[in-house]
């Protein structure tokens, strides 16, 4: 198991950005004394969004998933996000939306030994991450077959208020009928008749997400999503994102 640090130059945010990557590349055999190398194996992969104030070292630091991934031979990507929610912002050079739904997944898979089948790929986070992956998932599902959002900032078009806009959007209001929102996003999924990811979502019992969390959950399920749902006794916390990123790995077909 390796963990390396990439350095690249994107074209969709205009600057050189970092991501961890843990890769299953290559495993010890203690009778023959060797390192065994993987061959023409494609390792199926999550990439896996960080918070609000975070970045890409997060999830390394403060859960086990490195060791976890070993175990089930996956490869993960965790980029920075900065605080962007992973969308396209108003300022230039700052479209995360095509960098996480579409360059990160084209680049990592021409510099290491990735599936390219959409069925082997897989996007998650926590909270802002949770958001990111949820709506990038859904918009970019030809790239996505299973989604996981822990704590999801999904809350983000419920007050619509201009207090509630946190500087995001020019128009909180028009936004919120836009695909920014996780709901249109859905909406058009459907309405374009495209095969729909399976979904795995969480939240802590004493988190203020869970109401939202339950009501988009309620949503899926009612527009026939395939969907899983899953409260532990946490609130907004790393202690609950760690629990969670294990049953993630344990739900997807690893």
């Amino acid at each position: 198991m390796a963990l390396i640090q990439v350095n690249y130059l994107s074209k969709a945010l205009y600057r050189e950005v970092a991501l961890n990557v843990i890769l299953p590349t290559d495993r010890f055999d203690s009778d023959s004394n060797k390192y065994i190398n993987s061959g023409d194996l494609k390792f199926k992969t999550l990439y896996l969004l960080h918070g609000l104030l975070g970045n890409y070292t997060d999830w390394v630091s403060r859960t086990r998933i490195q060791e976890w991934a070993e175990e089930k031979n996956l490869a993960v990507i965790m980029p920075s996000g900065d605080n962007s929610f992973y969308f396209r912002s108003r300022t230039p050079w700052n479209d995360y939306e095509t960098f996480i739904g579409e360059e990160l997944v084209q680049i990592t898979r021409s510099m290491f030994p990735l599936s390219d089948k959409r069925e082997d790929t897989f996007i998650a986070g926590l909270s802002m991450g949770g958001y990111g992956a949820l709506r990038n998932g859904i918009i970019h599902s030809e790239n996505f077959g299973y989604i996981g959002g822990f704590s999801s900032a999904i809350h983000l078009f419920e007050d619509l208020s201009e207090e509630a806009n946190l500087g995001l959007f020019d128009n909180l209001e028009a936004a919120s009928k836009t695909d920014l929102n996780p709901k249109i996003a859905l909406e058009d999924m459907i309405r374009e008749n495209r095969t729909a990811p399976k979904f795995y979502l969480s939240c802590g019992q004493k988190d203020e997400f869970l109401k939202v969390n339950e009501e988009f959950r309620d949503l899926l399920v009612s527009n026939g999503m395939d969907v899983t749902w899953d409260e532990e006794d946490y609130g907004h916390e790393w202690d609950f994102w760690n629990s969670q990123i294990r049953k993630f790995l344990d739900w997807l077909p690893l």
